[in-house]
């Protein structure tokens, strides 16, 4: 298999579209990135010294509307990243309804080496390299790995300079003084917890019976592990870039989050106010923590973390992904094979484009909506496409990803057929 991360999404979309028996044009149509900008960005660092770094948008399919994808500040950042990343959103999109297509960017970058004022320059100088790529109407950017609020402020600003106009919905996921969405900063936690919700129901399960570990500790993770825990679930592993803990008798999320802010680190901790205790636990490896003896697995950080190596090791029998393809191709039909059930990211996370949409509505509408509001929508949104892909999943028997997958390529088959396929055109011209 190829170790190109969009090849590897492609060969999944070629395999569950043959099942579901797709057009074979429109899985050529989304097979194929529309257009992608790389370039270089000089950025001045404080030392006076002249850096480039290399970006990337991908406007990967707009069928459905303008694009829509975050951009992530990381080292790994590299193009064949940002299309696969593209095509995902392309398909997430499509599954919860929102018209609008898939997009992505990044910039290679470790962006925990620059000071803040180089952050700043680096996000100016993204805007004014893909200045003519973006907008409201075209392509809207929002954050991703390592980009937050006020880097899109920031990118946000510097169209509006650009362009000699006031362009709130160029961006979402900012400031709210600045237009953002109240729910948009917990929304892909929110969105993971809505699913992880639906799936316990479905299957007749306690919360209080359940025991959870989470790979990745960043805003996702955080939210998702926050709500999870209220509602009754057992935390019993967290894991961030460093490395994990594990409590069995679980861990206080909002505690050790706390702490994680004032000292950097992961620790199990339980605060009351101001004052913290240190509570007994065991430090594990990210790679310990996937394989750990848990009933839900929540890979909250970075794609490619479960393969075919460690596939067959896992013993969560619940699987939701928040991370962008954490789950490798190839690992698929071992989990499946191992009777493991899988909320796959198109759905599990895709409560932060969702979000990003209602933001992007509230701009271009000059409106904010309440908290509830957007809550409200958020869990219609997601309580609709769980329940189109569980319909699929309980009726044709297949995986609940192949299930959810389906859910997109009708939206993506009709909305593509609708400007005329093969069948058509040839129907036309025998008449």
């Amino acid at each position: 298999m190829s170790n190109s991360v969009l090849a590897s999404a492609i060969e999944r979309l070629h395999r569950i579209g043959e099942q579901a028996n797709t057009s074979s044009q429109v899985i050529e149509a989304l097979s194929h990135p529309h257009a992608t900008l790389a370039c270089n960005l000089p950025v001045r660092l404080d030392n006076g010294r002249l850096a480039y770094f290399k970006g990337y948008r991908c406007r990967y399919n707009d069928i459905l509307g303008p694009c829509k994808g975050g951009i992530r500040f990381h080292q790994a950042v590299n193009q064949d990243e940002v299309e696969a990343l593209a095509f995902w959103m392309t398909l997430k999109c499509a599954v919860v309804g929102l018209p609008l297509g898939g997009g992505k960017g990044g910039v290679t970058v470790n962006p925990k080496t620059l000071s803040p004022m180089e952050l700043e320059r680096l996000s100016r100088a993204y805007v004014r390299a893909m200045a003519d790529f973006i907008g409201p109407d075209t392509d809207i950017p929002a954050p991703d790995v390592y980009t937050n609020a006020r880097i899109m402020g920031w990118m946000m600003d510097e169209y509006e300079k650009i362009t000699r106009s006031k362009a709130p919905a160029v961006i979402t996921g900012k400031p709210i003084s600045l237009g953002g969405s109240l729910g948009r900063e917990s929304a892909t936690g929110r969105g993971a917890f809505i699913c992880t919700q639906m799936l316990v129901k479905k299957l007749g399960l306690k919360p209080s019976e359940l025991t959870v570990a989470i790979q990745g500790f960043g805003n996702g993770g955080y939210h998702c592990a926050k709500l999870l825990q209220q509602a009754g679930f057992n935390i019993v592993a967290i894991s961030d870039s460093q490395g994990g803990i594990y409590r069995a008798e679980g861990l206080d999320v909002d505690s050790i989050y706390q702490e994680k802010q004032r000292s950097k680190k992961l620790t199990a901790v339980y605060c009351n106010q101001s004052v913290c205790e240190t509570l007994e636990f065991k430090h594990i490896s990210n790679e310990e923590l996937i394989t750990m003896d848990v009933d839900i697995l929540i890979p909250a950080a970075l794609d490619g973390v479960i393969t075919q190596n460690n596939a067959n090791e896992v013993k969560a029998k619940y699987i939701v992904e928040i991370a962008n393809g954490p789950v490798e191709s190839d690992a698929d039909s071992l989990l499946q094979a191992n009777n493991v059930t899988i909320v796959p990211d198109i759905l599990a996370n895709s409560g932060g484009v969702i979000v990003s949409y209602f933001e992007w509505l509230q701009n271009r509408q000059g409106e904010q909506w309440t908290l509830d509001k957007v809550e409200e929508k958020l869990h219609q949104k997601l309580e609709k496409a769980f329940e189109n892909a569980w319909q699929i999943y309980t009726e044709k028997g297949i995986s609940l990803r192949d299930s959810v997958y389906n859910v997109a390529l009708v939206a993506l088959t009709e909305a593509i057929e609708a400007h005329g396929t093969t069948d058509y055109f040839n129907a036309q011209s025998n008449r």
